[in-house]
């Protein structure tokens, strides 16, 4: 082997190297724009983001922080959150630029909507969590504390609780992407999705047992939207499975 044979085959893996790095430090750059702008406003964020709890408060109770640097790091966690939250459509363009040209034509056709689709429907979890199901799960927790029992919420765990919930409905609403990529590959059918529609069913109340807050209310709507969100996944994939089946039929 010529001494600078090693060195050409393993200059393309340091050029990926480089271009990886590369992007990774324009998502930083971009992650950290977005902070900046938006740390001044930390205290209006976490007073948006707290405002389902304080409304269901009862008389005499408040937010506490019982740690004596919560109330400084707390405001600054969520607008990281915020500014990652902001950053994704980028961050995902960014790793799009570093795979697509590993791929072939049509699969940059079929990545491409798919792309946008996931931060569509991930944004759209996050939102629905926010709007419309935080405000019931919340109360359900103010109305069942004792009686004799102060409700005072430490601001760093409603944060935590807060986070965990968005992202918890931020991913379940990826559910029809990774249906459709399951029958894309070929992993599964709609037909066998639809023969095992019981046992998925069942699936979707055991994991929003598990990743939900202890109580009825929202265990229920995540599993009935884990399934709903299933069913779409079905149908895309049921007409793309169509739509193959008849490009194959003309060849």
């Amino acid at each position: 082997m010529k001494p600078n044979e090693s060195l050409i085959d393993e200059m393309p893996f340091i050029a990926h190297l480089i271009e990886l790095h590369s992007r990774l430090m324009r998502v930083m750059t971009v992650i950290g724009v977005i902070f900046f702008s938006l740390v001044s406003f930390r205290n209006d964020l976490y007073t948006g983001l707290a405002a389902p709890l304080r409304h269901l408060l009862p008389a005499g109770s408040s937010m506490i922080a019982t740690d004596i640097t919560s109330s400084f790091t707390t405001p600054f966690k969520l607008t990281l959150f915020i500014a990652l939250l902001i950053a994704i459509p980028f961050v995902l363009s960014q790793l799009w630029a570093f795979i697509a040209p590993a791929l072939y034509q049509a699969e940059k056709k079929i990545a491409t909507p798919l792309l946008g689709s996931s931060v569509v429907l991930f944004y759209t979890g996050i939102a629905f969590a926010y709007f419309v199901t935080l405000v019931p799960v919340l109360k359900f927790f103010v109305s069942v504390a004792p009686e004799h029992v102060s409700f005072m919420t430490d601001i760093n765990a409603y944060l935590d609780f807060c986070l965990k919930f968005f992202l918890v409905f931020g991913f379940t609403f990826e559910i029809p992407i990774v249906v459709l990529l399951l029958i894309m590959a070929g992993v599964v059918s709609t037909h066998s999705l639809i023969e095992k529609r019981r046992y998925i069913i069942v699936l979707c109340f055991f994991v929003s047992m598990l990743v939900t807050p202890p109580d009825a209310l929202s265990m229920t709507v995540l599993a009935t939207l884990m399934w709903l969100l299933f069913e779409m996944g079905v149908f895309f994939g049921r007409f793309m499975e169509q739509r193959h089946s008849t490009a194959k039929a003309s060849d």
